[in-house]
């Protein structure tokens, strides 16, 4: 069954994608994204919509099922377009089966993954931090660029012929970061502010849009003067003369796949070879969906337990991150 979605975002096409034997649990739906019908081949209405979120306090009960989880890069349709397609890939290597697991808006990717509703979760480095200080989850791969290197930017950008050309103009702007706990959309873009001796208190105003997507729209609607977002998406609504890159950060460790601690070891170890293997532009490339586009484009390598050291310490110094004893559970 094909369903098409679409919503009310500039930036995003109409996306069709096979659920092809796998489900994923409800969300509660972005209310600047509502899911809208575009094709009479098969539909979703709103109260369908509604009945698979009240599934979603379902989530976790299946003890044959591992829920995947995710950070919101750009809207909940299309990310489930693009991971929909990669847990197939994962249920077939593995043999295990897989549920894409939408976070609702009173919990978080963190917890979700903490209080075993989801199981495995793609994450950024803030949201791992976390996880890793409260729950000592496990960083099982990283994600690797198109330079084939596991490592990200972040970007500034703003709408094409503003006059903020460098990243000391932003003092007295209204500046747009994505979700409070994003690394690209949030830790790096206050990294950069920093070092060029910018606090909150120097701008007009600033606030959290919820996504990378949210963030770079609302620079394009005139909400903002400046988005804070990742480096990928940014490119792309450049490439389409949407927004201006007007500055970049250094290079930190990218994204990757976060595992809950109790899954059984020779579980993790399965899933862990399973993503190793993973060829998005090879042997694995049919199927996906703008796979390309993600902070994993030519999939993934091993991570590794220094890996965010550096961002650790950022955090702690932005107080993003307290330290605290990991929850046993």
């Amino acid at each position: 069954m094909i369903f098409h979605y679409h919503t009310q975002s500039t930036f995003l096409r109409y996306i069709p994608f096979v659920l092809a034997g796998l489900t994923f649990t409800a969300c509660d739906s972005d209310d600047e994204l509502p899911i809208q019908t575009v094709s009479d081949e098969s539909v979703i209405d709103d109260k369908q919509l509604q009945h698979v979120q009240q599934a979603n306090n379902k989530a976790g009960s299946d003890k044959n099922t591992l829920y995947f989880g995710f950070d919101l890069r750009a809207s909940p349709q299309e990310d489930a377009a693009q991971y929909l397609p990669f847990l197939k890939y994962l249920q077939k290597t593995t043999g295990l089966k897989y549920k894409l697991h939408f976070t609702s808006k009173n919990s978080s990717t963190v917890n979700d993954l903490g209080n075993n509703l989801t199981q495995l979760a793609a994450m950024g480095a803030s949201s791992f931090l976390e996880a890793q200080s409260k729950f000592n989850a496990i960083s099982l791969v990283r994600g690797l660029n198109h330079q084939n290197k596991a490592e990200y930017t972040s970007v500034f950008v703003v709408k094409p012929g503003s006059n903020i050309r460098h990243i000391e103009q932003i003092k007295g702007k209204r500046l747009a970061f994505g979700s409070m706990d994003s690394t690209q959309g949030h830790l790096i873009p206050r990294i950069m502010l920093i070092e060029k001796n910018i606090r909150l208190k120097d701008l007009d105003t600033f606030g959290y849009t919820g996504s990378h997507q949210n963030c770079a729209e609302s620079v394009v609607s005139d909400k903002y003067d400046v988005c804070g977002m990742q480096d990928q998406l940014a490119k792309q609504l450049a490439t389409q003369g949407l927004v201006e890159i007007m500055h970049t950060s250094e290079y930190y460790p990218s994204s990757g796949i976060v595992a809950n601690p109790n899954l059984p070891t020779d579980i993790l170890k399965k899933i862990q070879t399973a993503l190793l293997n993973f060829k998005p532009q090879g042997k694995d490339q049919q199927g996906l969906y703008n796979w390309d586009s993600t902070e994993m484009p030519l999939g993934f390598t091993l991570a590794n337990a220094n890996d965010y050291d550096n961002l650790r310490k950022w955090s702690i110094k932005l107080g993003f991150l307290k330290l605290e004893e990991p929850q046993v559970r």
